[in-house]
């Protein structure tokens, strides 16, 4: 007998009720309840936001699930709470997830693709910076400890090679340091426009450097995760269309959550993109009309295009419901 979407659901509904969760679930507050914890990112930073937007959507959407949000460093924080179980879904870069050899770590799989990031690499539009070469003994911003920012900008300066004197902030503390001369650029591995840059356009002029050298050399090293792309103009204010290089963001889940509560978390997120996109919550604030434009980019197509990172049994049987 084939299951209809519906049924899936129903089911679910059914086995939350009977108490069926498995272990990576936190115990129930009541009978047919279920609490879900999602890793998303720092503060000024697009995972926080849309993090902030699946958790309030998912807790309106899936029958019996509650799903708050934790902030963390981003990607190589939010992989190392999940492999301990600390949390039940997280965000994550495919690049920071995916080791050399193109395997995830062993106990995660992916609910699905959700949008692209674009590397960001800032200066101030008066700065002597005008080519990554430039970055040579210059003050530079890695992004946070354990941040796909970090790691993916530790890969183009090992590429380069260019040797920096390198600092380790936050998206919203690098942009604070560069506005205030205490950097000299920051590297931020995030989706376009992202909060803390818009915020730092404002105040300040500011200048994006070229990295289309550095997508090619990324993609050669590292097939798979690299694509190159290009920041638009209509970005940030005063700043030209700048060449770059994109990786796509996947939303992780534990092999251990049940398949149909991972079937209907990812119903939601493709039948309520509309409504993701248009409203915004995270940790610091309440709802922000038109804050999640990168969740335009999620859809059906390019959802169930997570590389070599398999889908959780529950959103592959999602997507094998819904062939277009």
């Amino acid at each position: 007998m084939v299951r209809t979407p519906e049924s899936r659901l129903s089911r679910r509904v059914v086995l939350l009720g009977a108490g069926g969760l498995l272990a990576g679930c936190s115990r129930r507050r009541e009978a047919g309840e279920v609490r879900l914890r999602l890793a998303t990112g720092p503060a000024g930073a697009v995972y926080r936001r849309i993090g902030g937007s699946l958790a309030a959507h998912i807790s309106e959407q899936v029958p019996g699930a509650t799903v708050t949000t934790v902030p963390s460093r981003a990607s190589t924080d939010n992989i190392r709470m999940l492999r301990a179980g600390a949390v039940h879904l997280g965000l994550t870069s495919l690049d920071a997830l995916i080791s050399t050899d193109g395997r995830a770590p062993g106990g995660l799989s992916a609910v699905c693709r959700l949008y692209d990031s674009h590397l960001h690499l800032v200066v101030l539009a008066g700065s002597a910076i005008d080519a990554f070469g430039d970055l040579k003994g210059r003050r530079v911003s890695l992004g946070a400890r354990d941040s796909g920012t970090e790691f993916i900008s530790l890969r183009v300066l090992g590429l380069g090679p260019v040797s920096a004197d390198v600092r380790y902030l936050s998206q919203a503390e690098s942009a604070a340091a560069l506005r205030d001369g205490e950097i000299d650029a920051m590297f931020s591995l995030t989706g376009v426009p992202t909060p803390a840059i818009t915020e730092l356009a404002q105040r300040r002029p500011i200048r994006l450097i070229p990295l289309d050298a550095q997508a090619d050399a990324l993609f050669t090293a590292f097939p798979g995760p690299y694509a190159p792309a290009t920041i638009p103009a209509t970005a940030y204010a005063g700043v030209p269309a700048t060449r770059t290089v994109a990786v796509p963001n996947v939303l992780l889940a534990r092999d251990d959550l049940p398949a149909d509560l991972v079937y209907a978390i990812t119903d939601t997120i493709f039948t309520h993109t509309g409504t993701i996109t248009s409203v915004s919550r995270d940790e610091d604030s309440a709802a922000v009309p038109d804050a999640v434009p990168e969740a335009w980019q999620i859809n059906v197509r390019t959802g169930i295009a997570t590389a070599s990172v398999p889908l959780h049994p529950g959103a592959a049987a999602w997507f094998r419901d819904h062939k277009r």
